[in-house]
């Protein structure tokens, strides 16, 4: 419980993580007038810090604030995420993956209840809010009708939707998106090659694929076990109350929704034979000019999920009643691109500070000091390397919130710094080690965003519920995930397996 209270009182004193790159910025800049001037050398490149508070170089941070450093980041990858969510956006406010949600939970046997929750609850990341604010007292309710603990469902759900935050079985998710495009970016800005340590060249959306596949299946066997061998035999002999006012019904799927999801699976068939149509025809593969083989296809993923996500939105959006015309569909969408107006004040400020950290050269100080410190102590071995990340990143996780930001802080020092340590530590790796580090501690973290609602849930059938019990019950899906999660990274290496395509 003082455990508790500590992390609390720690994270509440860390600044907003936007306020965290203004400071960034500000100790960059003095930074680079006190050691402006300054050479190194990497692999026989000189390198010098420059100073930002020249004519010149106060004339770059004008010039390309908005442009370069911030709409131009890593190729745009603002727009992206903002285009990404026109297909997500579409199929979540039509209710289609609300419905598809309280649809497959309700319909499953009690021993495979806690897996199914577990399953869902990573699925359900595809969407913003679906699983924290749909699937958790879902759970809750499904376990009360059948005379068991709330919170033991409840759990499982929590478990899926945080703790299995990376993992999915969905190509190209907006994490995806976020994760790889900025791995690219901060190793192009070091010339770190965007390969894998099999030597195949990277997707920035799929890279991790296959390994974040593979993981869902891991985290449902293991967080169901969990459920059942630590957190039932906890629990179901413990009292709870079933609160006035809840009712199966709300979670319930009326006959108009259940004909309303053929209509969206059917749209969602639309979006594959696209898909399909594209991929053997005009996105098919071919053999470059260079003799390199071209992959339109997978280079355009994104913009294939987005569109199948949007088709059965719309469908799905028409037949329940949602969308009544084609302004209720742009209003949907805008909607949630209304959501998105964090992320674009936390871009503006983190990517000015990555493109001033590449500019002045200290990033590639960092990278230069940071690598020669690991190989002196010997501390080289990919597995070390990967094991002392996830660490460091899930240490990070419980004060300071948010994928992205963490990703924004950690991922342009550790791309190149673990690649010049040891060239095995390439960029799909170490994202891979980030996503596990990052997802594992979520459900323990006090300042976690959705932390309160989730204790808000519980309170319903135990009033008395607090965030110590919260942390208590979650904890085994957190150390048990994160072990099991890293081992599993290991083998994958250790075996020569791609992480994605």
């Amino acid at each position: 419980m003082k455990a508790n209270k500590l992390l609390e009182k720690i994270g509440a004193k860390i600044p907003d993580p936007v306020i965290i790159f203004i400071i960034l910025y500000v100790l960059l800049l003095f930074t680079t007038a006190v050691f402006g001037g300054s050479s190194f050398s990497i692999d026989a490149d000189e390198y010098t810090i420059k100073n930002m508070f020249t004519t010149e170089n106060i004339r770059w941070i004008f010039d390309n604030a908005l442009l370069n450093n911030w709409l131009g980041y890593a190729g745009g990858i603002v727009g992206t995420i903002l285009i990404v969510m026109f297909g997500i956006g579409t199929a979540e406010e039509s209710g289609f993956l609300s419905t598809l949600i309280r649809r497959a939970g309700a319909n499953v046997s009690d021993k495979l209840l806690p897996f199914v929750l577990v399953l869902l609850g990573i699925l359900s990341n595809i969407a913003t809010d679906a699983g924290y604010m749909i699937l958790v007292p879902l759970a809750g309710l499904l376990y009360a009708g059948i005379g068991k603990n709330p919170i033991i469902g409840m759990a499982a759900a929590f478990a899926g939707v945080s703790a299995g935050f990376s993992a999915n079985l969905i190509p190209a998710t907006v994490v995806d998106v976020v994760i790889g495009t900025n791995a690219e970016a901060f190793a192009e800005s070091q010339g770190v090659p965007f390969v894998s340590y099999r030597g195949d060249a990277l997707n920035a959306a799929t890279m991790n694929y296959y390994f974040m596949a593979a993981s869902t299946v891991l985290l449902v066997i293991l967080g169901g076990l969990v459920t059942v061998k630590i957190i039932k035999p906890r629990l179901e002999k413990t009292s709870w109350q079933l609160p006035e006012g809840i009712s199966r019904e709300e979670f319930s799927v009326s006959k108009k929704e259940k004909r309303a999801l053929w209509w969206g699976g059917a749209g969602v068939l639309v979006g594959l034979i696209i898909a399909a149509a594209l991929f053997f025809g005009p996105l098919r593969s071919y053999t470059g000019e260079n003799g390199k083989t071209v992959t339109p296809f997978s280079d355009n993923i994104i913009l294939i999920i987005t569109l199948i996500f949007f088709l059965g939105g719309l469908f799905y959006g028409f037949a329940a009643g949602k969308f009544s015309s084609a302004s209720d569909v742009i209003a949907a969408m805008s909607k949630q691109l209304g959501s998105m107006g964090y992320v674009l004040v936390l871009t503006f400020f983190s990517y000015n500070f990555l493109a001033l950290l590449g500019y002045t050269n200290i990033g590639a100080y960092i990278t230069y000091a940071g690598a020669n410190l690991l190989q002196l102590i010997g501390a080289d071995w990919p597995l070390v390397l990967i094991v002392a990340f996830i660490l460091v990143t899930a240490f990070i996780d419980l004060f300071v919130g948010g994928l992205t930001a963490k990703w924004m802080l950690l991922g342009p020092i550790f791309i190149p710094m673990l690649y010049r340590v040891n060239p095995l530590m390439t960029p799909e790796i170490v994202a891979a080690a980030y996503r596990v580090g990052d997802s594992c501690i979520n459900i323990i973290s006090p300042i976690m965003t959705y932390a309160g609602v989730i204790l808000m849930y519980m309170r319903r059938y135990k009033p008395e519920f607090t965030i110590g019990n919260l942390v208590s019950v979650m904890a085994p899906y957190s150390g048990i995930f994160l072990v099991a999660w890293t081992v599993f990274l290991g083998v994958f290496v250790l075996l020569g397996l791609p992480l994605g395509f």
